[in-house]
Formats: structure tokens, sequence, C-alpha cells
């Protein structure tokens, strides 16, 4: 890949021109995704809160013919790219032209301009101009590129391919967050996420358009907005991803979109401390006790006290993760009376006892 100094404008890079001479303060704060504006007790906005979503690298890539690139697994550039993070999602947004991703055992995927594709368990991937192309770039190659723009060696926009059409161009950004102890919207996610292009206007389609808008004219300060935007994006792909959630499965978005099981789930989030009880929570759902229990553990996998304790442990060890709080603080927090009690469920759920989790987790993003 190689350094690309003009800026060619695409489909949805044309339709994001209105609007564009505001600040990115403000178009930013008149763009804020639902996502992290609900209330608290909106589950997932409380699960991406708790797991430390952060962007680590946002660039755009312009492929011209014959183009491919192989991504190597993200355990492997994640130390590159975001040193500390415990996990990395890529996502890559399709600004213009065409071209097919895949992943291991997975027949490829053809994508289109204003799709959004999401490898949420760092699998190694390939992103090829044609059904049947060998990547052009290697994952060496990747890996030599991923130092050279963490290191800032690049600019935002770099080339990729051949020179010749069709040619395709996409938005490559990578995430930190926390896989462990307990991420049950990672955990739900499938290995690969294609995201068909969003009605014009809507809050995904203006996040894109805003993020192309300040790519051509950045403000002092771009750098920490355009990551901010790289979590508002992947934010709002999970939310179209749960609105269009097919019925008839399981997993925690199906709960979420389950009237009684999401009613539960919203009711837990909400009062992660209180002493909930199977019965106050299918009051609550509207539903009998034994309906509540039966179809929470279908859809979510674990009865909803199970559920709590893990949420309770999960936002404990966020806890420990960012502070120096006391440990009995701690364990208050998440509804333990007793720091002895606290001590030994949070060692069960997380393999280490708080103080241990403390040490290997306390300088992580």
């Amino acid at each position: 890949m190689s350094a690309a100094h003009d800026r060619k404008s695409g489909t949805l890079d044309d339709a994001s021109r209105n609007g564009a001479a505001r600040p990115w303060r403000a178009a930013l704060g008149e763009t804020a995704p639902p996502l992290y504006t609900r209330a608290a007790n909106d589950p997932l906005s409380d699960v991406l809160r708790a797991v430390r979503l952060s962007g680590a690298l946002f660039f755009m890539v312009e492929a011209t013919s014959p183009w491919g690139v192989a991504v190597p697994h993200a355990r492997r550039f994640a130390p590159i790219i975001l040193p500390r993070a415990r996990h990395v999602v890529s996502y890559h947004i399709v600004i213009e032209g065409e071209g097919w991703a895949s992943i291991p055992d997975v027949a490829p995927t053809r994508f289109e301009a204003g799709d959004v594709l999401v490898f949420p368990h760092a699998d190694p991937y390939a992103m090829l101009g044609v059904h049947d192309g060998t990547p052009e770039l290697g994952e060496e190659d990747s890996m030599l590129f991923f130092r050279e723009m963490a290191s800032g060696k690049l600019p935002f926009v770099v080339e990729e391919g051949g020179g010749g059409l069709p040619r395709a161009r996409y938005v490559c950004g990578f995430l930190g967050c926390d896989l462990q102890p307990f991420n049950p919207v990672l955990a739900a996610l499938p290995r690969f996420m294609h995201v068909r292009r969003p009605a014009t206007g809507d809050m995904l389609d203006k996040l894109i358009g805003l993020t192309l808008d300040q790519t051509r004219r950045p403000d002092a300060g771009w750098e920490g907005v355009r990551l901010r935007l790289s979590e508002l994006i992947f934010a709002e792909v999970l939310s179209r991803y749960l609105s269009t959630f097919p019925d008839g499965q399981t997993g925690w978005f199906a709960g979420l979109r389950d009237p009684a099981v999401g009613r539960a789930l919203s009711c837990l989030h909400a009062e992660p401390v209180r002493a909930w009880t199977l019965g106050e929570l299918a009051a609550e759902a509207n539903v009998s006790r034994t309906v509540l229990a039966a179809r929470f553990a279908k859809l979510i996998g674990c009865p909803p006290m199970q559920y709590l304790t893990q949420w309770r442990l999960q936002k404990a060890a966020r806890l420990l993760s960012d502070g120096h709080q006391k440990v009995a603080v701690v364990a208050h927090e998440a509804g333990y009376e007793s720091e002895a009690a606290f001590s030994r469920a949070f060692k069960r759920f997380a393999g280490a006892s708080p103080a241990a989790w403390r040490l290997q987790n306390n300088a992580a993003p």
C-alpha cells in the first residue's frame, strides 16, 4: 500500500456533503447514536460501556484492479495497533465499488458500496476485488503495513492494487474491547457480519457521512474524534444487527428482542445490585415465573440469576481494572455484602482472585 494525496469522491462521499460545513463538534452532537444516549437500563449500551470499547486505528483504502489483501489473525497485529487491548474487532465500511470478503471455511461474500463488514472474533480474513482472486498483499505485508500506519508513517488514505479499473474504496476500523471474563455481546455475534447499505439519512449513514467529511478537512484533535466515530459506527452497526435479527433464533440478541426476556434483561442491567428474585423479574416482564425461567434459559443459555451474577462480576472486573478501589468497595458495588464471598465468587468466575485480576489488567485501556 502506498500514500494517496487526493480524495476521490464516491456515492456516499458525495451524499455526505449536505451540511458538511458544520464543525465536527456540533455535527457529532447532532448525530450521537441512540446506543450512547439511551437510559442506563439499555443492555446493549451497558455492555459496550462495561467491556471498554475503544477505537484503535482508522484509515481509508483506495483499491484499484487487480487488488486483494490478506489480514492475519488479530492476535498478531493487536500488539501493534492497540498493545493493551484484550481483543480486537475489525470492520470495514465500503464507500465505493464492490468486492468479496472471506474467512476460513466460509464461502466468500460479495459486498458493495454502503455495506459494512465486521469480523468480531479476530479471524484471519481476505478482502478481494474478484471472487476467485488471490491476495496481492499477504499477511506479512499486512503486518508491515500495520506497523507503518500505527507509527504515523502513512496518511489516512492509502492506495492498494495495480492501478486498473474497477476500483473500490473502503474505510478500515479496528476496535479494542474486553473479551473476558464476560462479554455477552461479542459471544453472541457470528464470525462474520455483513450489514447491508443503510437507508439514506439513517443514523449509520449520517455517521459514515460525517467521518468522510472530516477526512477531507480535519480539525485540530481529529485523531481522537475519528477514533470516537469508529466506536459509534460499530455501536450503530450492532443496533442495526439487533433490529434485523431474525425470529426463531437463540442467543443474547434474540433475548433482547423477546418482550419478556428483553424486559428482564433491562431490569437486571438497570439495577444489577438489587437482590432480584425470579418472581420480581417475572412480574416486571408480565409473565409467570415458569415462563420467564424457561424462555430466558432457552434464549440466553442460562437462568436469570446466573446471568445476573455473571454481569455483576463483569462490572466488578471493570472496576478492578480501571481504578484503585479497595476490594471491599468493589464487592459492595457488585452487590456483595461480604468481601470474602465476593472474592470466592470472582475467582470461580474469572479464574483469578480480585487482587491478581487487578494486577494483570490494571493498565488495560
